[in-house]
């Protein structure tokens, strides 16, 4: 444990930061799921409206910090790949 003032409000912070960091990927991986599951379903405007909740929810996180650039473009790439090969079958 830290002794420094500053550095035991460092800790509370970094805990704090990891709590909501932690949050809000779950929230993005639950949205993912919707999208999969609604276009398992073959619901084209259901999936419309979860893909764009998933993609304003991956920018929200980049600007917020909690992901990388990159990431937040892979994680879209990746799902759009899934969900077009799943409404092709």
């Amino acid at each position: 444990m830290a002794n420094i003032k500053s550095a035991k409000k460092r800790i509370l912070v970094a805990e704090r930061n990891h709590d909501r960091n932690v949050a809000y990927k779950s929230k993005v991986k639950t949205a993912v799921k919707v999208v999969l599951v609604e276009a398992a379903a073959k619901n084209q405007d259901a999936v419309n409206a979860a893909l764009s909740t998933v993609y304003k929810l991956c920018d929200q996180g980049v600007s917020k910090g909690i992901f990388h650039k990159n990431t937040a473009a892979r994680k879209k790439s990746r799902l759009t790949k899934a969900v077009n090969k799943l409404l092709a079958e």
